[in-house]
């Protein structure tokens, strides 16, 4: 069995070989040279990242019974290929042009485009490949999800838990989008985003779909469990993240410092500078939010607004509260004690993150 100590590395360990695995799989199907560049820029999207999601899986898995079965890190690694997939449409739409430190999809498949001469638009090249790609990985997302060798019972349980992950998390992109395009929104708005976006995606449904499949049912205390707990970190890991995305160190982060303020995110931090600042520095942020060629100075004095309204500090505040919301519902959850110290584990991983 997996200890909580050693749970993520050990997770991260067998869901990478998974992966592996399966894309060796695929291989036949997309074995024409011509493809060679996008099975590798699938190899390298799949390379990196901490496995949260699967953990959540995991756990969920084993905190409802589940035994050791290697084909659980199978259908949990399909998990990393959903998120692959998101991340590099996320990366069009936002026109980002780095990915954990390298090229983002879009800009890797412009530069082939660029240096082999071909005729055309490079970066309509670019974009177009890319979305490709992120629609092959959903594909094999639920291909690799269905094949994954686990009960058919579980696997029809869960299925559900399943579909309407990806719909969530397909409906958190356009709510994004719409959030972008609206403007200025509210607190509530931005809430809306991160918890579609990530909260269900990243941790409420991951956690949902392993108890499901362990149970092979969705039983009140479930949807009770996940909903409670699954939310509150989910939130949480949003906040930090917009958080990251503006005082993120670049090393760290694998994006450049102030990315987010270039692509004029509204995030729940910056929703919280705009309801706190006064009107003249309210004006300073509705005029340089979103400004592609936002310079280093610009980044410092959104940076010192965001900090001066006060909205850094209670960004923070939200998170250690929705981290002891998320930690004392699993107190009385009906779930085996490795599991609750693990998720306890995770919870705190997760919100404190600094990549």
């Amino acid at each position: 069995m997996i200890t909580s100590a050693a749970a993520l590395d050990t997770i991260r360990s067998e869901v990478d070989r998974s992966l592996r695995r399966f894309v060796e799989q695929q291989r036949p199907q997309v074995s024409a040279p011509e493809l060679a560049p996008l099975v590798s820029a699938a190899e390298d999207f799949l390379a990196g990242g901490k496995r949260l999601r699967p953990a959540f899986c995991y756990w969920g898995w084993r905190g409802a019974g589940g035994g050791d079965d290697p084909a659980l890190f199978a259908a949990a690694a399909s998990l990393e290929l959903l998120q692959a997939s998101a991340l590099v449409h996320d990366d069009v739409m936002d026109a980002s042009d780095l990915r954990r430190g390298m090229p983002s999809a879009h800009r890797r498949f412009e530069e082939l485009h660029r240096k082999a001469g071909w005729h055309g638009s490079a970066e309509q090249f670019g974009e177009g490949a890319a979305i490709l790609l992120g629609n092959l990985m959903l594909i094999w997302s639920g291909e690799m999800w269905r094949n994954s060798g686990l009960p058919a019972a579980s696997l029809a349980a869960a299925q559900k838990v399943h579909d309407d992950m990806r719909t969530e998390l397909m409906c958190g992109q356009y709510f994004d989008l719409l959030e972008q395009a609206h403007g200025e929104g509210t607190f509530d708005s931005a809430l809306r985003v991160a918890l579609f976006k990530s909260g269900k995606y990243s941790v409420e449904q991951p956690l949902r779909l392993g108890l499901v499949l362990a149970a092979r049912g969705r039983e009140p205390w479930i949807d009770r469990l996940c909903e409670e707990y699954g939310q509150s970190v989910g939130i949480a890991f949003q906040l930090r993240d917009d958080i990251l995305g503006v005082f993120g160190d670049p090393d760290e982060t694998g994006k450049p410092a102030g990315d987010d303020l270039r692509e004029g995110k509204r995030t729940m931090l910056i929703a919280r500078t705009l309801a706190a600042a006064s009107e003249s520095q309210a004006q300073v942020v509705r005029t340089t939010l979103g400004d592609p060629g936002l310079d280093e100075a610009g980044i410092d004095r959104l940076r010192r607004i965001i900090e001066e309204t006060g909205a850094l500090v209670a960004c923070e505040d939200l998170i250690k509260g929705y981290l002891e919301n998320a930690l004392g519902s699993l107190e009385g959850a009906p779930i085996l004690p490795e599991a609750r110290a693990a998720l306890a584990d995770l919870a705190v991983a997760a919100t404190s993150r600094r990549t």
